[in-house]
């Protein structure tokens, strides 16, 4: 994997935001989850986690699957992982 400082800067720039690192660090731990599952877990109203989701997505750091009415989204992006990990050490 090769380093492009323009691609990767863009990726830290979406995860410069603690709600947006909570989401993903979140969405790690328990292998996807659905928006009313992460405003419950995060105290945000659910406008709040759509803007942050939408910027995940637009990065896309974050997928989003449709299961009948709910959409569920997890990790695109391998590095995310590894970059979460390196901060949590």
């Amino acid at each position: 994997m090769s380093f492009n400082a323009e691609k990767d800067s863009e990726l830290l720039k979406a995860l410069g935001h603690p709600i947006r690192l909570k989401i993903v660090a979140g969405l790690m731990e328990h292998d996807g989850c659905n928006v009313s599952k992460m405003v419950d877990n995060l105290g945000i109203s659910q406008s709040n986690a759509s803007q942050h989701l939408a910027i995940l997505k637009r990065s896309g750091i974050l997928k989003a699957t449709r299961n009948g009415t709910k959409t569920c989204f997890s990790i695109s992006d391998k590095r995310v992982a590894n970059i979460i990990q390196a901060l949590k050490k």
